[in-house]
Formats: structure tokens, sequence, C-alpha cells
């Protein structure tokens, strides 16, 4: 039962960029899923509406009855949607740099101007072009070329029209904040963050401080953990896998 790990990449990614943490938890025996969001890698020509909702069933459909669940960034966001939805099948979850959202509502609403104007550069200007304005963000500053190289590779992995799609439908500017819900979550959850990611270094203290069973830890790296420091993040999840063995038997599944 608790061997199982679902994971989720951030936007823009697939789940190929959770192969070096997976490599290190099949080591031990655990079994990671690592899943395409809707829009992303092999769930690219699914035209149905992009959705938080949708992106929770969509995640439950294909989970084990009990899993931990692991979501970095957007990936995090939509974790966060799937635990509230079926707080009984997540047996821990692992938040990696991501938010419950924007709550000031004039921010929210430029972060979602600024999502429309690269889903419009999606639809069209080349996909190279998307990639390097988003690999020149702040959040990846000071990552090795290598993880650069990485990240690139897996975002070609992906249709710009598709991408559109998400930021249209889960974008942060799209999503609504979930601050004020987070003491639902009752299972055991660990916050991860990078040391260089000073921006979900706050918002991963406060998420731990509002969240009932919560730890923060700050792992070597920046943002995209997953590429950057794989053999540290899988350590957190491995310490998160192997605390909940020898559990006794908890109630049943319910959503």
């Amino acid at each position: 039962m608790g061997k199982s790990i679902v994971l989720l990449h951030g936007f823009g990614g697939t789940r190929r960029a959770w192969d070096g943490v997976q490599e290190r938890l099949r080591a031990e025996r655990y079994t990671p899923l690592a899943l395409d969001l809707p829009g992303h890698g092999l769930r690219a020509d699914d035209e149905r509406p992009i959705t938080f909702a949708g992106c929770a069933e969509y995640v439950l459909e294909r989970a084990p009855d009990r899993f931990v669940l692991c979501g970095y960034s957007m990936g995090g966001r939509v974790a966060l949607h799937v635990a509230l939805a079926a707080p009984g099948r997540v047996r821990a979850l692992v938040l990696v740099a991501t938010t419950a959202g924007i709550e000031d509502p004039a921010e929210r609403a430029r972060r979602r101007a600024a999502d429309e104007r690269l889903a419009e550069e999606l639809l069209s200007a080349p996909l190279e072009s998307f990639i390097e304005r988003w690999r020149g963000q702040r959040l990846f500053a000071g990552e090795p070329p290598q993880v650069g190289a990485l990240a690139r590779e897996d975002h070609r992995r992906n249709r710009p029209e598709a991408l559109a799609r998400v930021l249209r439908g889960i974008g942060t500017g799209q999503m609504e904040p979930l601050w004020d819900r987070l003491g639902e979550l009752r299972m055991p959850v660990t916050v991860l963050v990078g040391e260089r990611d000073e921006k979900f270094r706050a918002i991963g203290r406060r998420m731990a401080e509002q969240l009932p069973r919560a730890g923060l830890e700050v792992l070597p790296g920046a943002h995209n953990l997953a590429l950057e420091s794989p053999s540290a993040l899988a350590q957190a999840l491995l310490r998160v896998l192997k605390g909940l063995e020898g559990l006794d038997a908890e109630p049943g599944p319910s959503r």
C-alpha cells in the first residue's frame, strides 16, 4: 500500500522530467507513476477543456486506490486539487516549489493577462521562442547548463497549441486561491523548495505553517529540483515513503 507514488510535472514539462527521480525510487523497490498531465506530452491531442477539476479526475482515474502524491510547480497546484477532492486516497502529499494560488484579485488578473500573452505567443511564434522566454525566467537563474538542456529537451516533447490551452485553463492566473482550504488537508505533507529559489522558499514556509501536518525541507538547487537535484529529491521522497511503512491500516478510500 505504501509503495506507490504518483508524480506530476510542471508546466511545459512531461512525465520524462521525473526520469532521474524514478530510477532512484525503483532502486529502493518503490513504484513511481509519472503522468503526462492534460495538454502535455502524450496527452497533447486530447481536445477536452483543461480545468483543475478535470485534471484531478484524470489523476485519480489513473492512480492506485491509495498513494503518495508529489507535484512540482503547476503539478503541485494540481496535486492540491487532487488531495482536496479525494483526501482519503492520498496517504501523503509532497509539494515541490509550488503555491496555493494568488490571493490578490488584481495580481491574479495581471497574471491571467501575462498568461494570455504567452498563449498568443505559443500560437504565433516558433516553439523555440517560447522555450527561451520560459527558460529565461529568474526562477531558473544559475542552473547548470546540463539542467537547462534537459529542460529544453522536455519542452520540445510538447505541442504549442496544447500548451496555450493549458495556460488558458489552469495557468496560475486562472486558479482560485486555496490558502483558506489548506487546513482541510490532514494527511502528512512535505513542502520542498530549492535553496536558490527565493520566491518559493517564502511561499513554501507559509504553506508549511498553514498545513496541519507539514514540514518544510530546503534542497540544493533552484526551482526545477527534479532535473537539478534528482538525488536529493528522491531521498526526500524516500523519507516520506519509508515513514509510512509499518503504520496501521488506515480507513478505506473515499472520494
